[in-house]
């Protein structure tokens, strides 16, 4: 680890997070009607220690990282199955262990060392071999797998971000669209499967997603009092801690998958195309990272950072404004959840390393 690589670290990217981070904790003070308790203290502390993982994670030589990316994600995969023995139920599902009495979620976890094993895979293989089919096998179960368990909890927002981020690093890295045109025809053929495997509960939340005027005190509840706080924020906003639909509690969830809402109340239009603007910041610097890096490993990185916060952005965003299902899927560094953070501020610090190391000349071919 070099410490003195920090004096080289990307400024305007950690700026761009802090000031996300910080609105988070305002959103989440408006949300607790003007106290730091429940949410925002301790909102403030889980960001304080993420961002000393994700110095610590930029820090680290990238070769190190490389190496050990197979053996990181069989150990987050571990994690996850362990939810099936381990697990603690709650919100209708089994998603959580407890570490050392910290409720940690493997699943968003498992999202990062998703991005390092398939990294490494394509980094080993040269590009005129990447679209042959028994090339598609490994990639295929680094995704499967981790997908499957998250389906079994249930976690169907989490394990949807996992296969769209999954595939596509498959595209990224170079794999022809034409086999994903043809898995896309097994996915809808086998449709009628997937609805008799998801719970019930899951069924009803895509059906009121369709209508949610069909079950307005029930599950088409979230999505109507959504789009009715982003309506009544106009251009401008009620003013913060003046979103009527929040404090009269006709909000549920207002500090976790429905902060985006709160925001729109209170800020309106101009204040969620702010939130947009930096989270577009983020991603371009990552796709500037990944352009600048030498070696494909890190630039598979960049772009598989670039494309997580991408999913976690617009599903959650598609999710409040009624594009889609209610799936459960919190807004990054604005949410309120600790794995989500800690899973997102380590990706960072595997980005900013990337950045770090953009020239590194000994990386295994």
């Amino acid at each position: 680890m070099n410490f003195s690589k920090i004096i080289n670290i990307n400024v305007l990217f950690l700026f761009i997070v802090i000031l996300l981070s910080f609105i988070g904790m305002a959103a989440l003070y408006s949300a607790a009607a003007g106290n730091f308790d429940p949410w925002s203290k301790k909102h403030i502390i889980r960001f304080t220690i993420s961002l000393i993982l994700l110095f610590l994670v930029s820090l680290i030589d990238i070769k190190y990282v490389y190496k050990h990316s197979y053996t990181l994600f069989f150990l987050t995969l571990l994690l996850l199955f362990s939810v099936e023995i381990f697990g603690i139920f709650g919100k209708g599902a089994t998603r959580w262990i407890q570490i050392f009495g910290v409720s940690i979620q493997p699943s968003e976890i498992v999202k990062v060392s998703i991005i390092l094993a398939l990294a490494k895979f394509y980094h080993n293989l040269r590009f005129d071999r990447i679209g042959k089919i028994h090339n598609l096998f490994f990639p295929m179960m680094i995704i499967i797998i981790p997908f499957t368990l998250t389906v079994i909890q249930p976690d169907l927002g989490t394990s949807l971000s996992i296969f769209i981020l999954g595939v596509g690093m498959m595209f990224i890295a170079g794999v022809k669209i034409w086999k994903f045109v043809v898995g896309l025809s097994i996915m809808v053929i086998s449709y009628p499967f997937f609805w008799n495997s998801i719970k019930l509960y899951q069924q009803k939340r895509i059906l009121s997603f369709l209508n949610p005027e069909s079950d307005p005190l029930g599950q088409g509840y979230q999505l109507i009092q959504s789009k009715i706080a982003l309506g009544s924020g106009s251009l401008t906003g009620k003013g913060f801690l003046e979103g009527t639909q929040s404090y009269l509690e006709y909000l549920p969830e207002k500090q976790t998958d429905f902060i985006f809402t709160l925001i729109g109340e209170e800020f309106g239009f101009i204040g969620t195309i702010f939130i947009v603007f930096l989270y577009s910041l983020l991603i371009l610097i990552a796709f500037y990272i990944s352009i600048k890096s030498i070696h494909i490993f890190g630039r598979i990185i960049s772009l598989g950072v670039a494309l997580n916060l991408f999913i976690y952005v617009v599903l959650n965003m598609a999710m409040v404004t009624g594009l889609m299902p209610v799936v459960g899927i919190p807004l990054p560094l604005l949410s309120y959840g600790g794995t989500a953070m800690l899973s997102v501020m380590i990706s960072f610090g595997l980005l900013l390393n990337v950045d770090l190391h953009y020239n590194y000349q000994k990386m295994k071919p």
